[in-house]
């Protein structure tokens, strides 16, 4: 059964700032990896994907993950790839976490997706958007709200 998880972001919360909202998906990165799973971090775009790289490169040593961007890295991969819109992710990936507001085109191919309302309101509305394409696509569907984690 494909799954997908939309993480509610509070307004003013910590995960509603950008070094809180990285430090969030890293805690589910590293929770997802730690079960196993192969992830694929969907960025916007490539600035974005990159930014994504620096941050995991940047956290303490003692919560590293290993991680690559789409077509660099090793031949089995990471357990974290991190791309964007246009980029195949490797063939092994069971899980995609999706931090771009607009992209769901991918989704059929993963198991699993995790992705996020955003507070905005016009990021909200995509976030709906992305929504009703995961149940067309006949997903099983669950919301929550974040709990604040450290990483």
């Amino acid at each position: 059964m494909q799954t997908a998880t939309f993480y509610i972001v509070e307004e003013e919360s910590l995960e509603d700032t950008q070094p809180g909202f990285f430090a969030y998906v890293h805690y589910l990165c590293r929770h997802f990896t730690g079960q196993g799973a192969k992830i694929y971090l969907n960025a916007a775009d490539r600035v974005s994907a990159e930014a994504w790289a620096e941050y995991f490169w940047q956290v303490d040593a003692s919560a590293f993950i290993a991680h690559n961007l789409v077509g660099e890295g090793p031949k089995n991969g990471t357990p974290v790839e991190i791309g964007f819109d246009g980029l195949k992710p490797s063939w092994n990936r069971q899980l995609v976490i999706n931090v771009a507001e607009t992209h769901a085109t991918f989704a059929q191919t993963f198991a699993q997706v995790v992705d996020f309302v955003p507070c905005e309101e016009k990021a909200k509305q995509l976030a709906r958007e992305r929504y009703k394409i995961y149940r067309q696509a006949g997903y099983q569907l669950q919301t929550i709200k974040i709990q604040h984690t450290e990483s």
